[in-house]
């Protein structure tokens, strides 16, 4: 069975745009794949978060995600920073990775500009710890996203390097992997766009009727069709597409059918909308609510994961010392 590892970014809480994307992915791959989930706490060092935040974000994310679906029987869910193999292996791969082709990322770029004032190191070498998490399990495939797919580009040459520099084939060249289409892309709420943490127009799966409610009643519209049949404008097509993952059919006709008569009220689709992903949402955040108040669960969940892990990881460490030269005496 092909290995996939994939980091979780400790930033907050999840919503609809995440569930209905990598999340989804994940539950799919967790019963076809050998899957290595991490909570990226290491790569969140770049932005200097406070103890307690780093800690708390850590937690919240791993109860959603529990919440959502992932399972810790089927699939390796760990904190990154519980593996100190990770650090270890950054350290080797970053001998071989040079300056030039660093500065030249464009995570490196774009983050340099966001925080001028804290360009750390660990913003430059970001891409050599993505490879050590992806390559201390060997994984053959990795979901990316638009903004990684240059560092998993990174990735294969670190992993090709190391195998032409020690004349060997240890480490498999990972390879892009993702659904791809099948996946529905949410949009936000505010007419453009997707749905995001940094855009403030998220449905967080944490959030209770009335926060939903009037995160809804807020979405932006027009001042509605005026010819029969019309083109929705996009936000108004934001609001159907987000109707279509959540409602019944015979709702979500019912609309379209007000829109092409020009007899929509906006405030009704929105009250419809608001009611449907309540619904769909409340049995998620009342998962959530309980996994985070249960201490004994999310302790036995981490060091599962931790246990696992380490496993794996022990074993590509000592076969990497082995290679490079490193000898007990």
């Amino acid at each position: 069975m092909e290995t996939v590892v994939s980091g979780i970014r400790p930033t907050g809480q999840l919503h609809l745009g995440n569930y209905f994307g990598a999340v989804k992915n994940f539950l799919r791959m967790q019963k076809e794949y050998n899957c290595y989930f991490f909570i990226a706490d290491y790569h969140s060092l770049t932005t200097h978060p406070t103890p307690s935040d780093l800690h708390s974000n850590v937690r919240q994310v791993l109860a959603e995600y529990l919440a959502a679906g992932l399972d810790p029987e089927l699939a390796t869910l760990y904190v990154q920073s519980d593996l100190p193999e990770v650090a270890e292996l950054t350290l080797l791969l970053n001998m071989n990775a040079y300056l030039g082709e660093l500065e030249r990322t464009t995570s490196f770029k774009d983050k340099a500009r966001q925080q001028p004032e804290n360009v750390n190191a660990g913003l430059l070498t970001y891409p050599v710890l993505m490879a050590a998490d992806i390559l201390i399990h060997h994984a053959a495939k990795v979901p990316v996203g638009k903004d990684q797919e240059q560092n998993l580009e990174m990735t294969r040459k670190f992993a090709g390097r190391f195998n032409r520099m020690y004349n060997t084939e240890y480490f498999p060249i990972p390879q892009p992997f993702n659904y791809g289409e099948q996946l529905v892309k949410i949009p936000g709420l505010d007419g453009s766009g997707k749905m995001g943490k940094s855009e403030g127009n998220g449905l967080y799966l944490a959030d209770d009727a009335k926060t939903i409610t009037k995160k809804v009643m807020k979405a932006v519209t027009d001042a509605g069709p005026t010819t029969p049949n019309s083109e929705m404008p996009e936000s108004v097509r934001n609001l159907f597409t987000l109707l279509d993952v959540v409602s019944t059919a015979d709702t979500v006709q019912h609309f379209k059918d007000k829109y092409n008569t020009c007899d929509i009220r906006y405030g009704d689709l929105k009250k419809q909308l608001a009611e449907d992903i309540i619904a769909f949402n409340a049995p998620i955040r009342e998962r959530i609510l309980d996994i985070s108040s249960n201490d004994d669960y999310l302790s036995k969940v981490v060091k599962m994961g931790k246990e696992k892990a380490h496993e794996s990881a022990a074993k590509t460490m000592k076969e990497v010392r082995e290679i490079l030269g490193f000898r007990s005496f």
